[in-house]
């Protein structure tokens, strides 16, 4: 009988090394995970948009022709996926990562939030609504493996 393959979907902060540490991770040990994410390079996912249909003047259609392309990706990676990992990064404001996580709980997705201390009060709504709340990736690691155990 074939293993399940895991389908994980990272959202959240881009400026750090958080997904590779958990696709790094998880490959070392060997876990039945694929992984999938946002567009991490920040040009490319703001400007596809006018990249694509043109340019605007205005920087709020310039941003909702971008958002408008971004969440057809983020909406069918969220819908495929088997487990959301949220990561909440120190220094920007990351509201497309929390909209994220209420969609993917919205439909019924198991999500693990991840960030710091400071960021605890903030985020209380949302990881109250999360399965798990881990502050290193490693910890995501963890939990994979023991879900997949």
């Amino acid at each position: 009988m074939s293993q399940k393959i895991w389908n994980v979907y990272l959202s959240g902060e881009i400026h750090s090394d958080w997904r590779e540490r958990i696709i790094d991770g998880a490959r070392a040990r060997g876990l039945a995970v694929q992984f999938s994410s946002a567009v991490t390079d920040h040009d490319a996912s703001d400007l596809v948009g006018v990249n694509i249909l043109g340019s605007e003047e205005d920087p709020f259609w310039r941003d909702r022709k971008a958002s408008g392309i971004n969440s057809i990706r983020t909406s069918t990676h969220i819908n495929n996926a088997d487990l959301v990992v949220v990561r909440f990064g120190p220094k920007y404001k990351q509201w497309n990562a929390a909209f994220d996580a209420g969609v993917a709980v919205a439909r019924g997705k198991p999500v693990i939030t991840l960030h710091d201390a400071e960021h605890d009060h903030a985020l209380k709504e949302v990881d109250e609504a999360a399965k798990a709340t881990c502050r290193h990736p490693e910890q995501v690691v963890d939990i994979l493996a023991y879900l997949l155990s």
